[in-house]
């Protein structure tokens, strides 16, 4: 699970210490019914609630967060999110191999209705980490006995309001509610069928038949048309769409090459006349977050992207520039966007750049395994604070995906985590922002996101928020 898709759907059937309020986002009691934080503000007593149980009865325990943040902070797991749980005292160093021994991790089930975490320094957005995903429990016991088929319909076991049911792929995803659950009797929907289509017009189609009542993207061609529709929503979104450069093959391991790129793409052309929703062209990477502001990038400059060029070796003086292929997952705004920038290059700089769309599921083993040249991205924050955007370009990161290490870069990733002083910290995040988006640039920013989408009317409990969130327990349809 990397993608808002797949988040989505752990939402619904994960639930952990902590929830968020659908419509403020604030930390609401989740399998914790109650927590005390120390006046250091480093540790956390979390209490579960008495009535908290799996999908299949069994009670939900401390040990099973215990356990399962060890399953998450193991390597071999390859858990993409570990990053995550780095706010816990020697968190960190254990999943690195610097320490073995998972007791010396600040994480503690001194008995089953209370779990004790310390933190390595405070960390006022913790108890939004503690909601997700990452941070919620698994069932370890049925891990260990299913192996890779412990995430099967007739095997998943969930700690959230719903309970998988179905899952075909290429057809849906269903599913149904969880009677277990500590607030069964609270949730309204029976059940949820999640419809994974490549082809927006489809979608758009069934939508207007009433045969899906929430479509989370648009079709782009038919913006004008979907604009006039009572049921189109477009909000504030806390991401930034950007391209990544895999840094490990030539010509883009030369960071000229990746400045150059970045310089010859003019973002307001993308915005203002192909998109038309509102996106904000941008050459920074990271919004606007809890008091940081964001460095200026690098703007769009045609004399100066040739120039660059050339000083990587390429252009009239120099070598030919090879072809280029971008890859993006299958949809019609990736697929104008980049046929945009395409010929934007081909203008600005000569290269010849072509596209390349895959389905989902390959796009992001393709991406993991830098089998692309350039790659179609975004990052949604997942809490507010900068740090969501900056840590999972550090060296190794699992969300990394560039093969992009920086020294200095992670130098301060690692520091700023150990700073209080806010203003000490945006000061490292915009360091951190200059080496990301103006002096390395082994990504591309392009625009910040709007979240647009169709609700139908009769959709009730869903509340716009910045980070696209939508807990599916508060979520019910009247006829």
């Amino acid at each position: 699970m990397t993608g808002s898709p797949e988040i989505r759907l752990a939402g619904a059937l994960y639930e952990g210490l902590t929830t968020l309020d659908p419509s403020t986002l604030e930390p609401r009691p989740g399998i914790a019914d109650r927590w005390s934080i120390s006046e250091d503000g480093k540790l956390f007593t979390f209490h579960i609630r008495p009535s908290a149980a799996w999908s299949d009865g069994k009670p939900i325990v401390a040990a099973d967060f215990l356990h399962s943040w060890q399953r998450a902070l193991t390597p071999a797991t390859g858990g993409s999110y570990a990053n995550l749980l780095f706010a816990i005292r020697g968190a960190e160093d254990y999943f690195h191999g610097k320490q073995t021994d998972f007791s010396t991790v600040g994480i503690q089930a001194p008995d089953t209705a209370t779990l004790k975490v310390e933190l390595t320094t405070p960390c006022a957005y913790f108890l939004e980490l503690t909601a997700f995903p990452t941070y919620a429990p698994v069932r370890t016991d049925h891990i260990k006995e299913h192996g890779l088929q412990w995430t099967s319909p007739e095997h998943l076991v969930t700690s959230g309001p719903f309970m998988l049911n179905q899952w075909k792929p290429r057809q849906h995803i269903e599913l149904i509610r969880n009677p277990h659950y500590w607030d069964a009797s609270f949730v309204k929907l029976d059940r949820v069928t999640a419809m994974p289509l490549d082809d927006l017009n489809t979608a758009y189609q069934l939508f207007l038949k009433r045969e899906l009542h929430w479509m989370v993207s648009i079709p782009q061609a038919r913006i004008d048309e979907i604009k006039r529709n009572p049921d189109y929503y477009a909000l504030p979104f806390f991401g930034t769409y950007y391209y990544r450069f895999n840094v490990t093959k030539p010509p883009f391991d030369n960071r000229l090459v990746r400045k150059a790129l970045s310089l010859g793409t003019d973002r307001e052309e993308i915005t203002k006349h192909i998109l038309r929703s509102g996106q904000t062209p941008v050459a920074s990477y990271c919004p606007p977050v809890a008091g940081y502001k964001p460095i200026e990038g690098l703007l769009y400059d045609r004399n100066r992207a040739r120039q660059t060029l050339a000083e990587a070796g390429y252009g009239p003086n120099g070598k030919p520039f090879p072809p280029v292929e971008i890859l993006y997952n299958t949809s019609e705004a990736h697929k104008t966007v980049a046929e945009a920038i395409a010929a934007q290059w081909r203008r600005n700089l000569g290269i010849t750049a072509s596209a390349r769309n895959v389905e989902w599921k390959i796009f992001l083993n393709d991406m993991r395994d830098l089998n692309y040249q350039v790659c179609r991205s975004s990052w949604i924050g997942d809490y507010g604070d900068p740090s969501t955007f900056f840590d999972c370009f550090r060296g190794g990161d699992g969300n990394n995906r560039t093969g992009w290490d920086n020294a200095l870069y992670n130098q301060l990733a690692h520091t700023s985590r150990q700073e209080s002083d806010s203003t000490m910290r945006y000061s490292m995040f915009r360091k951190m922002e200059k080496i990301l988006v103006e002096d390395e640039c082994p990504i591309l920013p392009i625009y910040r996101y709007v979240n647009q989408g169709l609700l139908a009317e009769n959709v009730n409990g869903w509340y716009g928020n910045i980070r696209d969130l939508h807990n599916l327990k508060y979520i019910w349809m009247e006829d």
